[in-house]
């Protein structure tokens, strides 16, 4: 007999994501994903000035802070066919590269190392052979004895406080917690750390956007002018700090995250390695250009399409074209003009908030009707599991380099084979190894914009802002790998506004309800087989879940205007 649960919300961020897990015998055989708010934002943007819309869409969430606002001004720059300064493409780079080095080591610590770490455990340990494990894991400062000590003391207050605090609704001592109480000290400490870390690295977006979260940008360049001997300008002062924060970042990523992945990854590989991979086909758009975007296909991370898991070919994707991408909202809680069956490309899309249907019901989904605010996108028809695993699977199949030369060493130096990386583990892996990457990658970006800097300051190319030359009508993508994956804004412009504008974003990809035909996307299908220790303790779907990144925001959004209560969930 099987027994449904329910884990609403499911993330530690901000909610908004419900999972629905049918067991029986103590292995999932069926999974719901629910996005359980509607998204309107579209809607805001409708006949305003294209070259506005990016502060708008910006706002959709301030977790990937700066990666709607950026796609925005690509699509605009798409369809009025605008190339920017290569200084400019360089500071979106670094601004890009910044976001992903503090979302993704966010992340880990503070929204998912607590599925595999459990923290009370910390209390049993030695904080001498806690320092000899930190010390064998790398050459982090921060290793003696005493340091540990120390962070033992803090943790004790908060458990005989009785106040968790940010530690609080934790499954603390359940079985499938594996690392030794030494190893859950040191992962810990580096939480803590990590804390400090993140308020640092963000302020290269203060220096190149004014301000974080939600940095400015520019159609045609970005807001920002270089003199390095000016008050008031970026000087030699502040690309020096800029120079010290991603030098700094990488330090710690190299010396703190990627050993703690490891460690984890040692230890939990032999069961999570094969557990999660969900659905076969991968979707990478492709990120930080080598030239100005739009003008060029070279890019750090490569874009394509992987297929039934098969590596030794790379699909190409074209988001622009009617016949590859498509939403249905078959199993959504919206209403099309051609019904609900149809597929809209973007272009087409429609986001219309008068659907009459039957509600969400917040006791038990009815899942063989509406049951999620959030889309169902497909490529070609098929489901598409979206992120770093994406991006790294598609670097590795064309031979990428250095993607494939570092998870072939990764793979080495775990004793794992290829397969591995098609799982719960392999997914949290991809996320670490592809920080180590961009922590590389930013350095060679900043040295190249001082290198430009000493004979060429442009930041914006104002060819075609005179509205007076735009075309009637035009149509335009604008492509991006967010920290989450493959995001997409599509925008059609008319007599010089917004006619219509769609964001494919990367939870859409992952979180969506199955489609007409029963395929899974890949929230549902990579929990399925998952088994569970305890239904009331459901651990290894946050797990699983988690190891997405799942951040509902700029899939599903609804504000009521009277501050009304909308509904309840039940937390665990």
């Amino acid at each position: 007999m099987s027994e449904r649960i329910v884990v609403d919300p499911i993330t530690r961020i901000e909610g908004h994501l419900r999972i629905e897990a049918e067991i029986e015998k103590g292995v999932i055989k069926d999974a719901y994903s629910s996005g359980t708010m509607v998204r309107g934002l579209e809607t805001i943007v409708k006949d305003r000035d294209p070259r506005d819309v990016w502060a708008f869409v910006g706002r959709v969430c301030g977790v990937c802070t700066s990666m709607h606002s950026l796609c925005s001004v690509r699509s605009v720059e798409n369809a009025l066919g605008i190339t920017i300064p290569q200084n400019a493409e360089l500071v979106r780079n670094l601004m890009l590269g910044t976001l992903y080095m503090h979302d993704h080591v966010v992340h880990f610590y503070h929204l998912h190392a607590l599925d595999w770490v459990d923290v009370v455990s910390s209390l049993k340990a030695d904080p001498v052979a806690a320092s000899d494990a930190a010390q064998k894991l790398s050459n982090w400062p921060n290793s003696s004895a005493g340091y540990f000590r120390d962070i033992q003391s803090r943790i004790k207050k908060f458990v005989d406080s009785g106040q968790l605090g940010i530690f609080a609704n934790g499954y603390w001592g359940h079985p499938a917690y594996k690392l030794t109480p030494e190893q859950n000290l040191v992962a810990v400490a580096h939480y803590l750390e990590a804390l400090e870390w993140q308020r640092q690295i963000v302020k290269v977006h203060a220096v190149f956007g004014g301000k974080n979260p939600h940095p400015n940008y520019l159609v045609g360049g970005m807001p920002v002018s270089f003199n390095l001997d000016e008050a008031n300008a970026i000087n030699s002062e502040r690309l020096a700090l800029v120079g010290k924060l991603l030098s700094e970042a990488k330090t710690f990523v190299d010396q703190v995250y990627v050993p703690d992945l490891l460690m984890i990854g040692e230890v939990y590989k032999n069961e999570w390695g094969k557990i999660g991979g969900g659905i076969s086909n991968y979707l990478s758009y492709g990120d930080f250009p080598i030239g100005a975007y739009g003008e060029t296909d070279n890019f750090k991370m490569p874009r394509g399409i992987i297929l039934d898991r098969d590596l030794s070919k790379v699909h190409p994707v074209d988001a622009g074209s009617p016949d590859e991408i498509k939403e249905y909202i078959y199993h959504s809680w919206y209403e099309y003009s051609k019904g609900s069956q149809a597929g809209l490309h973007p272009y087409e899309g429609e986001t219309k908030l008068n659907y009459t249907g039957p509600k969400p019901p917040y006791t038990h989904l009815d899942v063989k009707d509406k049951y999620s605010w959030v889309k169902t996108p497909r490529w070609k028809e098929k489901p598409m599991e979206v992120g770093p695993l994406s991006r790294l699977l598609v670097a590795y199949a064309a031979g990428a380099e250095p993607q494939k030369t570092l998870i072939d060493n990764t793979l080495k130096q775990l004793d794992l084979p290829a397969e591995a990386l098609f799982s719960t583990l392999g997914r949290t892996a991809a996320r670490g190894l592809e920080t180590k990457l961009i922590a590389d990658w930013t350095l060679e970006f900043y040295h190249s914009l001082l290198q430009n800097l000493a004979s060429d300051s442009r930041m914006v190319n104002h060819e075609l802002w005179d509205e007076n030359k735009w075309p009637k009508e035009a149509q335009g993508v604008g492509l991006s790998e967010a920290p989450r994956g493959a995001l997409a804004h599509f925008i059609k412009i008319k007599d010089k506004r917004v006619e219509n504008y769609q964001l494919v974003v990367p939870t859409t990809w992952n979180a969506s309800p199955r489609d007409e035909n029963g395929n899974l996307s890949a929230f549902e299908s990579s929990l399925i087989g998952t088994p569970v220790h305890d239904p009331k303790l459901p651990l290894e779907i946050l797990r699983t879940i988690h190891s997405f990144d799942p951040c509902l925001a700029c899939a599903v959004h609804l504000y009521d205007e009277k501050g009304d209560y909308v509904h309840q969930t039940d937390t665990f």
